[in-house]
């Protein structure tokens, strides 16, 4: 009896135990095994049916593999303005949108507008210069709107405070940037063309395997006066991210930006084999993959591809030395200046001051700088590259093609960041997190040194770290990352740096038995084209 009643409670202690863990462990939604495998979102939004991954990347949900949920950013709400210059905030953008959608004509049916741009009215410098904070209350805040509706282009000034909204001029040629949610239709658009999947399976690439982009705005002849044309190209995605280097060549979709429509398929590449997909994934897993060791990705270990070495930069003893002050005004080294994000130039700095060593006061250095636009031409009179001249900055938006920094490989373990605040094409404010990183930089260098010869008598060894601070923001267009640099010295001196950085890497072969352009060309073959980027800078010295 005595042995059945120990036994009996036993049993019971061991279920209590369980229950009670379960219980804790719905409470606390305690994390699984780090070898537990977890649902992809996309693969969740594609079994469900759900666009909502196809709102950047309409070839999203097709690609295989899982994903990490990423964590909900942050949303601003509560934001609130603090220097003249600061950026809209969300509250602003959606009071500059019901502003638009009250105001006449566009009352009459507000789902008939479209905002292309939405950003700070800027005082006027003088004003800009004379604000003290703390004893000066912000200049009136307003806004400029470019939108579009029904087919016309207006330029609108929102008085944010006042509601007054008033026509500005609007430019005599020329269409507004394209919006987001235009890039992505229209990357789908050709794919509700019969005659285009037809002409895709005559090239024998599955319609599934498809990506479009939209490539070059232009005019092409009298009989489109007055429509918004772009160019769309093809690619084919199977087996690699890296569909740019396979492109559909010689295929080349006219498309009606406003309607859909596709206007003109020219297929003048039938006879151009599509590049092999091998070696052609940039990824460092998806390569250690192709090499036919499952392991390889773990381990390091793959041939012609460099291994990848984690930064080992660590903050100063006494700390990052950055201070970020109401979001957007930098202090370091004696500097001072005020950045924030812009959907069109992407990262813009404004206000820089350095700080006197004799008198201590700051002096005026920059007023305001930002890369104004970017222009790429390609030279190549064939019919489906003549018409690549692409402005980066005003057709696609430099600050909208800015995709968030990754922690430690854009930036160092102590940068800071902003981030950035755009209206969609509804009018409606989204938050891109982590756009630009601010951070101090030692390489390694000598900013100046000098040590005394034996001869003098005297032993004197003096030196100075080159220690400098960096604004940072990464600008993904297409297959090109532009990384621009803005770097101050503790000198004074205004360093700025734009890094190009082409998706495909360098072929995994070597030189000595090989002849190069003939394997490039088996691969792909890229015509001459040139990089013009356009800063301007407003000195105030």
């Amino acid at each position: 009896m005595d042995h059945s009643t120990s036994l009996l409670r036993l049993i019971f202690l061991a279920l209590g135990a369980a229950l009670v863990l379960l219980v804790v462990r719905s409470a606390l939604h305690l994390p699984r095994g780090i070898d537990t495998p977890t649902t992809s979102l996309l693969d969740a939004a594609a079994a469900a049916g759900s666009s909502s991954c196809t709102r950047f990347a309409p070839w999203g949900c097709r690609q295989g593999g899982r994903t990490k949920p990423k964590p909900k950013p942050p949303s601003h709400e509560t934001d609130v303005p603090r220097h003249p210059l600061d950026p809209l905030t969300v509250g602003e953008i959606n009071r500059a949108r019901e502003l638009l959608r009250a105001h006449p004509p566009f009352a009459s049916s507000p789902s008939s507008l479209f905002v292309h741009s939405l950003a700070l009215d800027e005082p006027e410098k003088a004003a800009v210069l004379a604000w003290r904070k703390g004893a000066d209350p912000l200049p009136p805040r307003r806004a400029v709107a470019v939108v579009r509706f029904r087919g016309e282009a207006s330029v609108l000034a929102v008085d944010l405070a006042g509601g007054a909204v008033a026509p500005l001029p609007v430019p005599a040629s020329g269409y507004p940037t394209m919006t987001m949610d235009e890039q992505v239709s229209l990357c789908s658009a050709p794919l509700a063309d019969p005659a285009f999947n037809a002409t895709v399976r005559r090239r024998g690439v599955r319609l599934s395997d498809v990506a479009c982009l939209p490539i070059s705005l232009g005019w092409y002849g009298p009989t489109e006066e007055n429509r918004r044309l772009i160019k769309v190209q093809c690619f084919s995605a199977e087996g690699t991210a890296n569909f740019y280097m396979r492109p559909i060549e010689g295929l080349t979709v006219l498309v009606d930006m406003d309607t859909g429509e596709v206007i003109h398929i020219s297929d003048r590449g039938a006879g151009i084999p599509i590049p092999a997909a091998a070696n052609t994934d940039y990824r460092y897993a998806g390569h250690m993959q192709e090499e036919g060791d499952p392991a390889a990705a773990s381990n390091g270990a793959g041939l012609g591809f460099q291994k990848v070495r984690a930064p080992s930069m660590e903050p100063a003893a006494s700390g990052p030395g950055v201070e970020l002050v109401d979001g957007h005004t930098v202090r370091w080294g004696g500097w001072e200046l005020h950045l924030k994000a812009d959907a069109r130039a992407g990262m813009v700095v404004s206000r820089a001051r350095v700080q006197d060593p004799r008198t201590g006061a700051r002096r005026e250095v920059l007023y305001k700088g930002m890369a104004s636009e970017l222009f790429v031409p390609y030279m190549d009179p064939s019919e489906a590259w003549y018409f690549k001249t692409y402005m980066d900055a005003g057709e696609y938006g430099f600050g909208l093609q800015a995709m968030p920094l990754v922690p430690l490989n854009d930036c160092p373990r102590h940068a800071r960041y902003l981030d950035g605040v755009f209206a969609a094409a509804d009018g409606r404010p989204y938050v891109r997190e982590n756009m630009i990183c601010v951070f101090e930089r030692y390489a390694g260098d000598v900013a100046w040194r000098h040590s005394e010869s034996p001869i003098t008598g005297m032993d004197i060894r003096e030196s100075r770290p080159k220690v400098t601070l960096v604004a940072r923001m990464v600008a993904s267009v297409a297959n090109y990352d532009y990384i621009v640099d803005w770097e101050f010295q503790m000198d004074g001196l205004i360093r700025i740096k734009v890094l190009c950085r082409y998706s495909p890497p360098p072929p995994p072969f070597s030189l000595t038995h090989i002849n190069v352009a003939t394997f490039l060309c088996t691969r792909f073959c890229k015509c001459m084209h040139t990089l013009y980027i356009k800063m301007e800078r407003y000195l105030d010295v």
